[in-house]
């Protein structure tokens, strides 16, 4: 016999093994003479097998048929396997169905496949068969339960419990294990744990299963305990349980103990393995040390997708945005195919850094790779479309995708930052009319919307929604009713929703300072500045313009250069707005030398606030030099801004300098600055009508469905 063909049944496949020549066939034709039976027939069936050889397979089957060996329970069995192997589901499954005689091996041999292809309920039912006609055995059992685990099939996982109690196969480390397993991916950790407890014989599958399984459940203090007591019976981690744990301090923040762990896989010589660099790659990097987490990328020797999805994740959540498109750009040269994860991983560095061109690139991608319609892609490409400015593009996707909670939440927000605000009061409307429970995300849209629209009327109305779903003592509600009500004038409803919060922030105490500044209720809104470190709250950059600009508009200059100082103080960092706010607070006292002083002694480049500032002083005080000087600039900065053309025109007007006053107009015209028409809103029921002098131009339906919650 040709040494090629002999295969030890036992033998596992190996790339250094010479697979079997073309003699197989004729070698199965003289099976008869050379070997006895049935080892004759299963001898070249284990070779195609190893070697997945399914054409040869196929010949020798038919010899078997020919030859009448396919009744014997060995050489069925050796067919199982082979179409096992070769991934020939039907007819793995045919062969069992066609088999006259079946003994255990048959029986866990179909239900290990039907296992391994992800046929779950068919496991399930040759299970049920196996228990009429044979008694399962510990290899069906830890076979059966993993199918559980998938499933999530609890039942099904206390029954097969039940019959290992009763056949005397619980004192086996293997079924303890897989019951730890299936119960912890179950969600019942409490059964898993009584497992765990009741296991006489304990090995490092044992410990992982159940850190596993608490882990998995969220139950990360729990899994940092049976960790330790892991350690105090003496047992070494693995690899399994380094990838297990790592995950854990991630979550809870204990990097400290991470680098620990990180120190020990080192000297154990499995910081190579791919799954432990993989959980120290995603430690690290929710550690914000992200150079650590792309050394240790770079260090391996072996990378699969979840290595390249977790640097592409530790790049987007270190606001490392262009380096995780750019990190996608190489996985694909390595041969690596982007999947699900890594979409949904370098959306949102797309969406934060506003690359849109690179968005609709990847939303390309993900069309052709058929991943289009995955609900966490597609809020994903609503996010990044929403967050690019580009509402039409998330509109359609949208429209053209499965919706959840998210999905009208994102456009509520992103409609409700835009022009066309009255778009978020109908997803809202839509939202709920569709079954779906608006959450505080919901609400901060919607009422960030009324607060752009000025829609009091339906301000109140969701005010009302908040209540009854207990959410207006939410604090970021809380602070979206407080910019809704500032905004529309209510400044008293707006201190009765102040003042019924428990836990205010910076947010809530600005607000009320912009509010009552925008009022003119200067000393109050100074006032609360005040009262605000009183309350043991710090100051940040906003509160400094709310009380500069509260200063600028009461022409309290001194107190308005203290705070201005005090910033400084508080190593704040002043920004255009703060240096606008102080060219405004000394121009309406009529310091225009001291303004332009100042902004000559910056150290940037001064912006279109600035010089607005700057140009509206000097329209008060009548200083044409300084204006052109201003509006110089804001010409530069903004020409297509008809404003500051007209008041430098007006200013020459007023000085009586006709022929420069109409060369600023004429200018205007020349650059297509157009003055916008001004028009009025007018609310009539539940419409918002707005009007021209003497003619309507739109209604916008603001209606909203509300009659069932208030």
């Amino acid at each position: 016999m040709p040494s090629s063909l002999a295969v030890s049944p036992s033998a596992p496949p190996s790339s250094s093994v010479t697979p079997p020549s073309n003699h197989l066939l004729s070698f199965s034709s003289s099976i008869p003479s050379l070997f006895p039976i049935p080892l004759s027939c299963g001898t070249p069936l284990y070779a195609c097998s190893d070697f997945l050889m399914v054409e040869k397979g196929f010949e020798v089957h038919g010899a078997v048929f020919k030859l009448g060996f396919d009744r014997d329970v060995f050489v069925g069995n050796t067919l199982l396997l082979f179409y096992s192997n070769c991934g020939v589901f039907d007819d793995a499954v045919k062969v069992f169905d066609e088999m006259p005689e079946r003994d255990k091996v048959s029986w866990n041999s179909v239900i290990g496949l039907c296992s391994l292809r992800g046929f779950y309920e068919d496991a399930v039912g040759f299970f049920r068969e196996m228990v009429v006609v044979g008694r399962p055995d510990l290899v069906t059992v830890v076979s059966l339960l993993p199918v559980c685990a998938e499933t999530r099939d609890e039942v099904m996982a206390r029954s097969v419990h039940c019959y290992a109690l009763k056949v005397g196969l619980m004192g086996h480390v293997k079924t303890g294990n897989a019951l730890v397993d299936v119960y912890g991916k179950c969600g019942n950790v409490v059964a898993s744990k009584h497992v765990f407890d009741e296991m006489d014989v304990r090995n490092e599958v044992s410990w992982n299963s159940i850190i596993t399984s608490v882990s998995f459940r969220g139950l990360y203090v729990d899994a940092l305990n049976v960790f330790s007591l892991m350690i105090d019976a003496g047992m070494k981690p693995n690899s399994v349980t380094i990838s297990s744990i790592l995950p854990v301090f991630g979550e809870l923040g204990l990097f400290r103990l991470g680098m620990e762990v990180h120190g020990f896989s080192l000297r154990a010589g499995i910081d190579s393995d791919v799954f432990v660099a993989n959980s120290l790659i995603d430690m690290y990097a929710k550690s914000g040390s992200s150079s650590v987490a792309s050394t240790i990328f770079n260090k391996m020797r072996d990378r699969n997708i979840v290595s390249w999805n977790a640097m592409v994740a530790n790049f987007a959540q270190n606001r490392l945005e262009f380096a995780a498109v750019e990190l996608v750009r190489q996985m694909q040269a390595h041969g690596e195919t982007p999947n699900a994860v890594t979409f949904t991983n370098v959306l949102p560095a797309c969406a934060r850094s506003g690359f849109l061109r690179i968005g609709k690139e990847i939303h390309a991608r993900i069309i052709r790779a058929g991943c289009a319609f995955d609900l966490f892609i597609s809020n994903a490409l609503t996010d990044m479309y929403s967050k690019c400015g580009s509402l039409n593009h998330a509109q359609n996707v949208f429209d053209n995708s499965a919706r959840d909670e998210v999905s009208y939440n994102i456009l509520i927000l992103g409609y409700s930052q835009t022009s066309d605000c009255a778009e978020s009061l109908n997803l809202f409307s839509e939202m709920r009319l569709s079954g779906m429970t608006p959450d505080i995300v919901s609400f901060m849209g919607v009422i960030s919307a009324c607060a752009n629209l000025a829609s009091i009327k339906q301000g109140k109305e969701i005010h009302g929604l908040l209540v009854r779903k207990h959410f207006h003592n939410h604090l970021f509600a809380a602070n979206s009713l407080l910019d809704l009500y500032t905004k529309c004038g209510r400044i008293d409803l707006a201190t009765k929703v102040f003042d019924h919060i428990q836990d205010r922030d910076v947010a809530s105490w600005n607000t009320m300072i912009l509010g009552y500044g925008m009022i003119g209720e200067l000393d109050t809104a100074i006032n609360l500045f005040e009262a605000m470190k009183e309350d043991g709250v710090e100051y940040d950059s906003v509160s400094f313009v709310a009380v500069l600009s509260a200063c600028s508009h009461g022409g309290l200059i001194q107190k308005g250069i203290r705070y201005f100082k005090k910033m400084q103080d508080l190593n704040i960092e002043p920004t255009h707005m703060h240096y606008a706010c102080m060219v405004d607070l000394l121009g309406r006292a009529g310091l225009l030398e001291e303004a332009a002083s100042l902004i000559r002694g910056l150290s940037f480049v001064p912006d279109a606030n600035i010089w607005g500032a700057m140009l509206g002083a000097c329209r008060i005080y009548g200083n044409v030099e300084l204006g052109r000087w201003a509006a110089e600039h804001l010409f530069e900065l903004k020409p297509r801004h008809c404003g500051y053309y007209i008041l430098l025109s007006n200013m020459y007007a007023e000085a009586e300098r006709w022929d420069e006053a109409n060369r600023v107009r004429e200018l205007m015209k020349s650059r297509g600055a157009k003055k916008n028409p001004g028009y009025s809103w007018v609310q009539i029921g539940d419409q918002m009508h707005a009007f021209l002098v003497g003619e309507k131009i739109d209604s916008l339906d603001t209606d909203f469905i509300l009659s069932e919650y208030c």
